[in-house]
C-alpha cells in the first residue's frame, strides 16, 4: 500500500516544562483510506490531526505527508495542497460574503488560472450539494450547509487527503448527516483519503478503520467491528460504543450466543431474529 501520511515515534509538547501530549505515535495511513480517530478530551487526537497539516511540528520524531517532511518549511505550501484541513467551527473558515467567492479563495491564492478556478469552484460546490447556493451569503446558511461550503473550499484545492477535526460537533443531526454523506462521497467516488476526528461512535462505525487514542498513545487500531467489540477497554477510557454494539455486549454477558462485532442496526436486527428463532426452536423440541 502507498502511504499518504506516516508518523515515526512522534512526540509533542507545547513547551519544555509541560507534559507530553503525544508519546511515540507510529501511524501509517494509506492513500484512499477512510480513518476515524477517537479519544476523549485530552487524549491527543486533535493535536495529532494538526501534525498532518503542519499546523504543529513534532517536538521529537517525524511526520511525512505525501513524502514531504512537515518540518521542511520550503515545502509547506505544497504539503497543504496535498492535505487540507476542516475545523470544528465553519464560521472560523469562511472568509468571504458570497459562497462561491469563499470556495475560490484558496485556489485563487494558489495561483490557479481563472478558467480552471471557475471549473473547480463549480465542481466542488456540486460535489457537496451546494451549487444552487453559490451566490448566497454564508450568513444565510445553516451550520451543516456552512460546513459543506468549508469542505468545498478544501476540495477546490484538489487535495489527496482531507483531515476533519470534529467537523460535526457543532451541528444538528441533519447537518451531521449532510457532512458525513459529503465526506463519504469524496472517499468512495473520488478516492480522497479521509481522516475524521470525531467523538460520535456512529460516525466512526461508518469508516473503514478506527484508531483509538488515550493519554497521547494509540491503544487500538483496526476495523470498526474489531475495535468496537473491545467494549470494556473503550468504557475504561471513557468512550461509548454504538448502541447496537452495547446491546450485543449486554446480551453476551447475559449468556446469549451473539456476535461481539455488531456495529449496524441491520446486523443487530438479523442477530436478534436468529436468537428468537433459536429460542423458539428450543421451546418446540
Amino acid at each position: 500500500m502507498e502511504y499518504i501520511i506516516e508518523t515515526e515515534d512522534l512526540h509533542f509538547r507545547y513547551s519544555d516544562d509541560e507534559q507530553w501530549v503525544l508519546k511515540g505515535i507510529d501511524l501509517k495511513i494509506g492513500k484512499g483510506e477512510f480513518v476515524a480517530v477517537l479519544g476523549h478530551n485530552g487524549s491527543g487526537k486533535s493535536t495529532l490531526a494538526k501534525h498532518f497539516n503542519a499546523i504543529l511540528l513534532p517536538t521529537k520524531g517525524k511526520v511525512t505527508v505525501n513524502g514531504i517532511d512537515t518540518a521542511d518549511e520550503e515545502k509547506l505550501f505544497e504539503l497543504r495542497q496535498s492535505a487540507g484541513m476542516v475545523f470544528q467551527n465553519p464560521d472560523n473558515q469562511i472568509v468571504s460574503s458570497v459562497v462561491e467567492e469563499d470556495v475560490a479563495f484558496a485556489p485563487e491564492n494558489l495561483g490557479v488560472p481563472y478558467e480552471e478556478m471557475r471549473r473547480r469552484v463549480d465542481e466542488a460546490l456540486k460535489s457537496v450539494g451546494m451549487y444552487e447556493y453559490r451566490l448566497h451569503s454564508p450568513s444565510q446558511l445553516s451550520g451543516g450547509q456552512k460546513q459543506r461550503v468549508a469542505i468545498a473550499g478544501i476540495i477546490a484545492m484538489h487535495p489527496e487527503c482531507i483531515i476533519l477535526d470534529e467537523p460535526t460537533a457543532m451541528l444538528d443531526p441533519q447537518g451531521r448527516r449532510e457532512v458525513m454523506e459529503t465526506v463519504t462521497k469524496m472517499n468512495r467516488e473520488y478516492g480522497v483519503t479521509i481522516i475524521l476526528i470525531t467523538h460520535y461512535m456512529d460516525e466512526a462505525a461508518k469508516c473503514g478503520r478506527v484508531v483509538v487514542m488515550d493519554k497521547g498513545r494509540i491503544i487500538l487500531d483496526d476495523r470498526p467491528e474489531k475495535v468496537f467489540s473491545q467494549v470494556e477497554t473503550l468504557k475504561k477510557i471513557g468512550l461509548d460504543v454504538p448502541q447496537v454494539t452495547e446491546l450485543a455486549w449486554e446480551l453476551r454477558r447475559a449468556g446469549y450466543d451473539i456476535s461481539p462485532e455488531i456495529i449496524t442496526e441491520e446486523e443487530c436486527a438479523a442477530a436478534l431474529e436468529k436468537l428468537i428463532k433459536q429460542s423458539g426452536h428450543g421451546n418446540s423440541s
